[in-house]
């Protein structure tokens, strides 16, 4: 699956943001998918994920409240809206399909997703 993200941009805090991933292919629907993102000087860490059945959502504890993923799979895309955005939400976000299909858990890791967007930066003014 090839994976084209955007939506990123400059927004002051306390702004808000809605990341888009469409992708390619009949598959889609059989991925779990996940939004990560990179930091400068920073790894990259998971950030949300959503099952392929759209079921089981998970969230890193810092943005917990404040970001939403979900999914279409008519559209074939993922979307990460971004609320309360903090200067320490600046990264370089990450769209990512899991390695496995109809997968029953996936991880957090990077190296449990196969296939990657190019990402879509994202600056937060204080």
């Amino acid at each position: 699956v090839q994976l084209q993200a955007s939506g990123g941009g400059l927004v002051q805090a306390g702004g808000s943001l809605r990341l888009s991933c469409a992708a390619s292919g009949r598959t889609f629907s059989s991925y779990d998918m996940g939004w990560f993102r990179q930091g400068p000087g920073k790894e990259r860490e998971f950030v949300a994920g959503i099952s392929w059945i759209g079921g089981n959502i998970r969230y890193k504890d810092s943005v917990k409240g404040r970001f939403t993923i979900s999914r279409d799979n008519a559209k074939n895309t993922v979307y990460l809206q971004m609320n309360s955005l903090k200067p320490e939400d600046t990264a370089v976000y990450y769209c990512a399909a899991s390695n496995a299909r109809f997968s029953t858990f996936y991880g957090t890791q990077p190296t449990d997703f196969g296939s990657w967007g190019q990402g879509t930066l994202v600056t937060v003014s204080s």
